[in-house]
């Protein structure tokens, strides 16, 4: 029984198949052995990101004139589907490819793309974007960050929260009001580089439900002084109108996230099912259980239809905010669900943090917040009716 019954999808070229395990082999043989190191010290070393760069696996889909890879969101897929199955936890490459790059390569100028996206692509520079606030999450038309504009500098005050990549980043592009006056008409995109940035702080790592090898932290700006050429693009006031524009990939990005949590789960669950034994005999052999895990098999098949669909549509630059809203709404709700019952057919060693299970269970829960609410999903879905 597999987890899925579907179809190779169009985009998955015999290239990206052998893409594919080459992925696979990296996280195995590099990453892996130390995924339990960094679950206790709450983050993952920088030596990591080197060894990606190292293998081209970062900034694939940007353009191979700003050292990224030439390729498309359907790489940046693969990457995130196997650093999933190889339970690789709390490497944040794929914020730092598919969000944080997308918006130098989309939105920069020349200049700022040669500037910064070679070292985002070697791993010498680590990507993060700060929206949310204290009390501000969804919206962010009402950020009190601010960058006011002194003779040829911005300088920055505020406080980020809940930041992934927070502890390592040092590129962190900072949702700012350039106008605190203006509504989203003030919100612009600020790239603040750390390194030997005076009035930046780092706050505390942060203690979450689950993701526990993900850095993920409070940042502060204390009149952080930061020059004009740092305004990401050429004129203020653009940041909320480039959020909702790149949100889209965003979310779908969460959507492949959960697919994937829901894939593993179910060939982890069937593969136990068949193996554990009640009363003499093994219990995927008992109908609730083979009534459960064919109930999350139907649902599943029909979710990573919809995915693949999105990112065929992602790809062709077709992908609207709708469509993207429903998949992240949809697939980080089955993925709840689904972890859910698997984590139930494993019983008390379910509940254990040694079996991945546990911690998938735990992990998926964010997914229902970040990137937008569901509640927030639902509006903009609405919206379309």
């Amino acid at each position: 029984m597999s987890a899925v019954q579907t179809a190779t999808p169009s985009w998955k070229t015999d290239d990206l198949e052998l893409f594919e395990g080459e992925v696979a082999k990296f996280f195995t043989r590099e990453l892996a052995p130390h995924v339990e190191k960094w679950r206790d010290q709450g983050c993952v070393d920088r030596w990591a990101w080197e060894k990606a760069g190292e293998a081209g696996l970062l900034c694939m889909s940007m353009p191979e004139e700003f050292g990224g890879a030439g390729g498309t969101f359907a790489h940046e897929q693969i990457f995130i589907e196997q650093q999933i199955k190889a339970g690789i936890e709390g490497f944040g490459a794929p914020l730092h490819n598919t969000i944080v790059a997308p918006y130098i390569a989309h939105y920069g100028t020349d200049e700022q793309k040669r500037r910064w996206l070679p070292k985002m692509a070697s791993g010498e520079l680590i990507g993060a974007i700060a929206m949310s606030e204290p009390g501000t999450g969804s919206d962010l038309q009402a950020v009190r960050t601010t960058a006011l504009k002194e003779g040829n500098q911005y300088v920055v005050n505020g406080q980020k929260t809940f930041i992934t990549n927070g502890q390592t980043a040092n590129l962190i592009i900072v949702v700012a009001k350039t106008d605190p006056a203006e509504g989203a008409k003030g919100v612009s995109l600020m790239v603040v580089e750390t390194d030997g940035a005076d009035g930046f702080e780092r706050g505390r790592n942060l203690k979450k439900l689950g993701n526990k090898a993900q850095d993920t932290s409070e940042l502060f700006f204390s009149d952080v002084k930061i020059p004009t050429e740092n305004l990401l693009g050429t004129d203020e006031g653009q940041g909320f109108f480039q959020l909702m524009e790149q949100l889209p990939q965003e979310r779908h990005e969460i959507a492949v996230q959960g697919m994937a949590v829901i894939e593993k789960a179910l060939e982890l669950t069937i593969e136990y099912t068949k193996e554990r034994e009640a009363f003499g005999r093994p219990i995927i052999k008992f109908q609730n259980t083979q009534f459960k895990l064919a109930e999350c098999k139907a649902k599943a098949t029909m979710a990573r239809v919809f995915v693949d669909y999105c990112t065929e549509q992602l790809i062709a630059g077709k992908l609207d905010a709708v469509t993207a809203s429903m998949g992240k709404m949809l697939l980080s709700d089955l993925e709840n669900v689904i972890v859910d019952e698997c984590l139930q057919l494993f019983g008390g060693y379910g509940y254990m943090d040694e079996y991945p299970i546990s911690r998938m269970y735990a992990d998926a829960r964010v997914q229902r917040i970040y990137g937008g609410t569901n509640e927030i999903m639902k509006l903009l879905i609405a919206r379309s009716l």
